[in-house]
């Protein structure tokens, strides 16, 4: 159960909606931008518009992780489960849930992830 002040919780979910919001404008601009292109053009037009829309495949797949994150952390909120890490289950930073309110570490439980992960990719 999370042991976070009700005004937190409040302010951080605020922030974690602000951020959902900005994201699928991110999503819908960009999709805006690719779908505008014209598909004409010589084989050096065509390279590059295969670049920008692997750039754009690659930029897609980063927002849509945020906003899974993002929606994660607002079931959090709603299952009470919110601000505590999932690594250590002991509360994360206010000042950590403040910068990044869909966090699912504390510092430590981060640094921990963060050593397992590099064990594994030896």
């Amino acid at each position: 159960m999370s042991t976070l002040s009700p005004e937190l919780i409040e302010e951080c979910k605020q922030k974690l909606l602000d951020a959902k919001s900005e994201v699928l404008n991110r999503v819908k601009s960009s999709r805006t931008d690719i779908v505008s292109d014209d598909k004409g053009g010589d084989e050096g037009d065509q390279t590059v518009r295969a670049l920008q829309e692997s750039e754009f495949l690659r930029q897609n797949a980063r927002l849509r992780n945020q906003l899974a994150e993002i929606e994660m952390a607002l079931a959090r909120i709603a299952n009470g489960s919110y601000g505590i890490c999932e690594e250590t289950e002991e509360p994360i930073e206010e000042d950590r849930l403040k910068a990044i309110p869909w966090t699912r570490l504390s510092i430590e439980g981060a640094e921990i992830r963060e050593s397992v992960d590099k064990r594994f990719a030896r």
